[in-house]
């Protein structure tokens, strides 16, 4: 599907809903994206991707390292729903704990960003999250994303006094076509 220099996106099989249950589950991953999920909303989680998937030929895909062919999360482009992502291509990713700090969510990022830019006629993709999600930001920010500060918006979904409600939105432009 999309392979990068360590990383390969792929489309979801079944059995990577127990794999990718462990990661929805861990506290310290879902830190800054909600509760931890349960089986059946981890399965109803790759179903929707899947449907994504089906429809639109793109979602936040099975991420796995090729190394090992470990399933260490998702990343990929989804058609976004809310505040100023909503109808635009957004970006997202989702990592296992003990692979953070590796390069990994950018290596993948870029890849989904390149693969969005080679497959869809966006203008430019787009990625949201909580406030205070440092980690995502600083992958943003290394991408090279700009902050609209001006459309950081209280995610509808969440109640007003939930520290993850403030949200940031970030968008990086489809790169010039090179001259020669």
């Amino acid at each position: 599907m999309i392979e990068t220099e360590r990383l390969r996106m792929r489309s979801w099989r079944d059995d990577d809903v127990a794999p990718f249950q462990a990661i929805c589950s861990d506290p310290d991953v879902m830190a800054t994206l909600g509760p931890p999920l349960d089986l059946a909303a981890t399965e109803a989680l790759v179903a929707r991707m899947q449907g994504l998937e089906a429809e639109y030929g793109h979602c936040f895909w099975a991420l796995e390292r090729q190394a090992d062919a470990r399933l260490i999360g998702w990343c990929g482009v989804i058609r976004g729903t809310v505040g100023p992502v909503a109808d635009r291509a957004e970006i997202g990713w989702r990592l296992a704990r003990d692979c953070w700090g590796a390069g990994y969510a950018t290596e993948a990022a870029w890849g989904a960003a390149d693969w969005t830019f080679a497959n869809l006629p966006d203008p430019d993709v787009w990625a949201i999250t909580a406030r205070r999600n440092d980690r995502s930001r600083a992958v943003m920010e290394r991408l090279g994303m700009r902050h609209h500060p001006d459309l950081d918006f209280d995610h509808p979904k969440l109640a007003a006094t939930d520290p993850l409600c403030p949200h940031v939105a970030y968008s990086l432009p489809r790169p010039e076509p090179e001259t020669t």
